[in-house]
């Protein structure tokens, strides 16, 4: 097989596992963190080569699940408030925190829920100014006017 065909096959099942290459997910926590490859691969604890084979295609998947779970938790901190706002001290402690962590993937903490319209990329935003419990009493508050903000608000509780 050609490197050509090897990449596109490695794209394609990149699309298929992780519902885009990692190529375009990994450009886009660069451009929001700030950061060069080479330092999202140290926060990932991943090898900065290994990390351009992968968003190259070269390399079809990442192999260490904690490194997946640390991508994903990067993906979840841009939504932090003063992340979004673009806040040095606020990206800088992100960053940290995600290289910090130990992250365990297992059948007990991998999603179960499908939700086809993206709603649950506002959760981790909801989760960041309130608790479980203020979100399920402001959805109590709400039903009656605006029953499908109650319940976003309600599958955010139960998303913690």
């Amino acid at each position: 097989m050609s490197e050509s065909s090897s990449v596109q096959r490695n794209l394609a099942l990149q699309r298929q596992w992780y519902g885009e290459p990692l190529g375009d997910r990994v450009r886009r926590l660069v451009v929001a963190f700030r950061i060069s490859q080479a330092q999202l691969a140290d926060v990932l604890g991943i090898s900065a080569p290994m990390l351009s084979q992968v968003m190259s295609g070269r390399r079809a998947k990442i192999g260490n699940p904690q490194v997946l779970a640390r991508l994903v938790m990067l993906e979840r901190k841009v939504l932090v408030p003063g992340v979004a706002a673009g806040e040095s001290d606020a990206i800088k402690q992100a960053l940290e925190d995600v290289r910090q962590s130990q992250p365990s993937v297992g059948r007990d903490n991998l999603p179960v829920k499908q939700v086809t319209n993206g709603e649950q990329i506002a959760w981790p935003v909801l989760l960041e100014v309130a608790k479980p419990t203020e979100l399920e009493a402001a959805a109590s508050l709400l039903e009656g006017r605006y029953p499908r903000l109650a319940g976003l608000l309600r599958r955010a509780a139960d998303s913690e």
